[in-house]
């Protein structure tokens, strides 16, 4: 699908599977009364802390799409306990640890006491991000491809910030932008210039240098 030249795109979701959000706990002898309530009373809580991100999330995005020559200059109140409750569940429950040696399952399993400790240190500028651990992964003809695993707490910060500036910034980008964007990528930009060749004039003197600086524009507007 071609998109118009000046029509900016409605706000793009990145339509990546959550993690499992409950654990399931293995009653040693019988159920004990009261569980079936509390994992939904959990269910939702959680449901309820999805919709008050989004709604945030689309109130910024609303602000940045009416006043566009205006700046945001105060942003950390946007990140919410709930932001980064929603951020530590969009990621790999498999991942591998940082240098903090945290995984996901030791995490989930004091969440809410983590999230509220973190929170407080990034609204009082306590917060510092740690060194990412370097680790290599050996390529096909024999090189060490050097790769940078972040610790868990800053993935979940990182995360959520990507998400709040990605509510403002997608107001700004146009149709036929694809680089740095949710749900976007330099396929993606090659796919949309594939058609736009195939759907004009003119098309059989496009040549593969052309298409490499067309490749490019795309993917830097």
């Amino acid at each position: 699908m071609m998109h118009g030249p000046e029509k900016s795109d409605p706000a793009i979701v990145a339509m990546k599977s959550a993690n499992k959000t409950e654990r399931s706990v293995a009653e040693p002898v019988e159920q004990r009364p009261g569980t079936k309530g509390n994992a939904d009373q959990q269910s939702t809580c959680r449901t309820q802390s999805r919709s008050s991100v989004s709604q945030a999330l689309e109130r910024i995005r609303k602000a940045a799409k009416a006043r566009k020559k205006e700046r945001f200059t105060a942003l950390f109140h946007h990140i919410s306990i709930d932001l980064l409750e929603q951020a530590f569940y969009e990621l790999k429950e498999n991942a591998a640890p940082g240098v903090d040696q945290l995984t996901w399952n030791d995490d989930e399993a004091a969440l809410e006491r983590n999230i509220e400790d973190l929170h407080d240190r990034v609204q009082r500028g306590a917060y510092r991000a740690l060194p990412s651990r370097r680790v290599y992964i050996p390529k096909p003809d024999g090189r060490q491809r050097p790769l940078a695993v972040t610790a868990l707490e800053d993935k979940i910060v990182q995360r959520a910030l990507v998400a709040l500036l990605n509510a403002i910034y997608e107001e700004d980008f146009l149709g036929f932008s694809y680089g740095f964007r949710p749900g976007r990528g330099a396929h993606d930009a090659l796919d949309a210039l594939c058609v736009g060749i195939h759907s004009r004039k003119g098309a059989l003197s496009w040549t593969p240098t052309s298409a490499r600086s067309s490749t490019r524009s795309a993917m830097n507007g």
